[in-house]
């Protein structure tokens, strides 16, 4: 499988580190629902899903990869970002 890394064009999945689902973090930084729900819990979804890779035999960037969990194709790539308030 080949990822679409945003600076160094469709590299081999050996240089990424897959780390997990990308997913939005909870607001405030008091202990709740919302984070114990971000930290302990992960859906399982058949189809579309965003995860969290890591280039670190590249360029060392963060990229948010969505592809299809059923076929594995991925459908595309962007550069991981901390969202503006977060």
């Amino acid at each position: 499988m080949r990822l679409p890394c945003p600076l160094c064009g469709s590299r081999d999945i050996r240089e990424f580190g897959y780390t997990g689902a990308a997913l939005a973090r909870p607001g405030g930084g008091d202990w709740s629902a919302a984070w114990d729900d971000y930290l302990h819990n992960r859906d399982n979804p058949a189809g579309e899903t965003e995860e969290l890779w890591y280039h670190g035999q590249g360029c060392g960037a963060w990229l948010v990869v969505r592809r299809d969990t059923v076929s594995h194709a991925v459908i595309a790539a962007r550069l991981a970002r901390r969202e503006a308030g977060a």
